[in-house]
């Protein structure tokens, strides 16, 4: 039986959150425009190629709009979105430390990879764990609680559950 021994939901940044929704009410107010002048009447694709874009925009915010984060007594798993989930046994595991998620190393918020040559789920700047792997990338993802994750993910690995 595999017991959670950390679970943490990381909602995405301010910045993020800011970014959609001014894009998505100047979508919105560019679509009102076309309706109210009645340029949207004369061709339908002034219609459907806002209201697409806007779509569009909200699921992507939809998919990415956090990172999930689970410690058990085997892995630890990183979700950020559907499609990209992160499991990696605890056995695999070199290091773990806190650190920063910053604009200089990853350019922005999201899947990145960082001018150190690690891989990155940042939801915001600032606060963030960073795993050291046996032959692979560092890894990196924010948290709010990176002390605690370490403390938890090397506790497990010195104490395995068999």
């Amino acid at each position: 039986m595999k017991d959670i021994l950390y679970s943490e939901w990381v909602p995405a940044g301010v910045f993020v959150k800011i970014l959609v929704s001014l894009v998505s009410l100047l979508g919105l107010f560019i679509l009102l425009t076309l309706i109210t002048t009645g340029f949207a009447f004369q061709n339908l694709f002034w219609v459907i190629l806002p209201s697409t874009l806007i779509a569009f925009l909200l699921l992507l915010f939809w998919n990415y709009r956090g990172i999930h984060i689970e410690v058990n007594d085997k892995r630890l798993l990183v979700s950020y979105g559907i499609f990209n989930c992160k499991s990696i046994p605890l056995e695999d595991i070199v290091s773990c430390e806190p650190t920063k998620a910053s604009f200089g190393r990853y350019g922005g918020v999201g899947i990145r990879y960082g001018w150190d040559s690690s891989w990155g789920y940042t939801a915001f700047f600032g606060e963030a764990v960073k795993i050291i792997r046996r032959k692979r990338r560092p890894f990196v993802f924010s948290s709010y609680n990176p002390k605690e994750i370490c403390n938890i993910i090397n506790q497990a690995k010195e104490h395995p559950v068999r």
